[in-house]
């Protein structure tokens, strides 16, 4: 479990809330001698300013230096200090902002709010509010905002819990509490296990990369290695510092809260599977094309088509032949896949994609009654499997069927029994993206081979891409994580 210290410049800066063991003057904190233990401390630094090599600043550089995890960091503070990093114009915040200026207010031209620990009373800037919380974590921020043509934020100021009133207290004290009662959770047995894992998971996602059963063989890996593997959720961002280690399990994306959590675990220096780098890499397939082409990796013909040139989508039809495929940029498990079969279906069903994207991939389509899937670990084949098309579709997964999306079937093998060269074609493919865990989608039509896609995020599920390794896929996956988080721990690069 984590103890939390929070730490104000003066003792009558607590003056209107309850007492607490958990509250320590800057000074005593300054002076507290270093600590043996073992246990993970967390920081709330509550100074009345973070003025450079002032009390506040001295009160993050120091807890950084004894390994406690504080908000606002040495980093946050010196960001604040870069205007540079937030004069940019915030989209829709003209619209934001109207909803809740008071009747007559047409001619403001300023405008501020308080933010405590990621939290505002404007529930029209509550995303905003969030947002800039993960970005600048700072316990209460003041966001000035300032209107000429269109708003946009003008500065983003630390702001002292002494210089609020009655009704901020109040509001700072129920964002306090919420904030903090995460980490006041019941203690753990720590001594049984060396390292803690978060394991990322959504248990509404329809199609999650691994089923229940399989996050729970993860959990019982981990115990074996003594890693505690906890599984949460998106709503858990600020908890991220208590571990040592993210394992992302839902379907990762750029724009949603899992690159958001990536990137947060990275900034720990935390081991993070699937890191930053390699979800932008492998969730957008206009970047992996380009990436496959300069890597003279052989894929299937393609075409980028763009939104505002309908000349090029009328030319397509006589370049490649029919049918063809058209894939949007950041589509998973078969959706955003469309095949085409004439001209006419062509350009419906480009218009249509186009509604969600300003750039679209025409394919050559390469039916095989399977694909080969190759899971990569560090560099290393792990698995491999190959995934059959759902019965009378062209894809593995059809989700035009009745009900739920339907797959085929699939077979899961050794490595030494996939083709040789589907495997060294994996390993090539996932050379230029990184060292994690990635699932590499292969073609094999007699001699010819065609990398489709790389996986950031591959499935893992039970029943299937553990049907030859069984219990020993879990165990090599967590000892990944002991291996990296021994050597974090021992100051030693990965």
């Amino acid at each position: 479990m984590s103890r939390l210290l929070i730490v104000v410049e003066k003792a009558s800066d607590w003056g209107s809330y309850y007492p607490s063991d958990n509250v320590v003057s800057a000074q005593d904190y300054l002076k507290q001698p270093l600590s043996d233990e073992d246990e993970r401390t967390q920081v709330i630094n509550l100074c009345r300013s973070y003025k450079y090599l002032g009390t506040g600043y001295y009160v993050s550089l120091l807890a950084e230096a004894r390994g406690h995890k504080v908000i606002p960091s040495v980093r946050t503070i010196n960001d604040l200090r870069r205007r540079s990093l937030y004069g940019l114009d915030i989209e829709d915040l003209n619209a934001k902002l109207g909803k809740f200026l008071p009747a007559g207010g047409r001619d403001t031209t300023d405008f501020g709010i308080l933010v405590y620990f990621g939290e505002t009373s404007y529930p029209a800037l509550e995303d905003l509010a969030r947002q800039l919380f993960e970005t600048f974590p700072c316990p209460i921020l003041r966001i000035e905002f300032e209107r000429e043509r269109v708003w946009q934020i003008s500065a983003i100021k630390p702001t002292g819990l002494h210089t609020l009133s009655d009704e901020q207290e109040d509001a700072f004290a129920q964002s306090l509490d919420k904030f903090s009662r995460k980490l006041w959770r019941k203690p753990r047995a720590r001594r049984k296990f060396r390292f803690d894992l978060a394991m990322l998971v959504d248990p509404a996602e329809a199609m999650p990369p691994s089923n229940k059963r399989a996050l729970k063989h993860f959990i019982e890996a981990g115990s074996e290695l003594g890693i505690e593997v906890d599984t949460i959720g998106r709503n858990d961002y600020q908890r991220l510092a208590e571990y040592d280690g993210l394992f992302i399990r839902e379907t990762t994306a750029l724009d949603n809260h899992t690159y958001r959590f990536a990137n947060k675990a990275e900034k720990e220096d935390m081991v993070v599977i699937d890191d930053p780098g390699s979800i932008l890499k492998c969730t957008n397939k206009i970047y992996l094309h380009d990436l496959m082409l300069s890597r003279k990796l052989p894929i299937p013909r393609t075409e980028i088509l763009y939104r505002d040139e309908s000349k090029r989508l009328d030319e397509l039809a006589t370049r490649m032949e029919f049918p063809l495929v058209l894939k949007i940029p950041d589509g998973s498990f078969s959706r955003g896949i469309v095949k085409v079969e004439t001209p006419g279906g062509l350009r419906e069903a480009a218009e249509s994609l186009f509604q969600h994207t300003a750039l679209v991939l025409a394919q050559e389509f390469m039916f095989t009654e399977f694909d080969w899937r190759i899971g990569v670990l560090n560099r290393e084949p792990l698995y491999a499997c190959k995934y059959f098309m759902s019965r009378g579709h062209w894809q593995i997964y059809n989700h035009a069927a009745k009900g739920t999306a339907k797959s085929g079937g699939f077979q899961t093998l050794p490595i030494r029994e996939a083709p040789a060269d589907v495997v060294k074609l994996a390993l090539k493919a996932t050379a230029p993206i990184g060292d994690g865990l990635y699932g590499v989608d292969i073609k094999k039509a007699g001699d010819r081979l065609a990398l489709i896609e790389v996986n950031d995020n591959p499935s893992i599920d039970a029943g299937v891409e553990d049907a030859y390794l069984g219990d020993d896929l879990y165990r090599r996956i967590m000892s990944e994580f002991l291996r990296r988080m021994e050597r974090k721990r021992l100051g030693v690069r990965a």
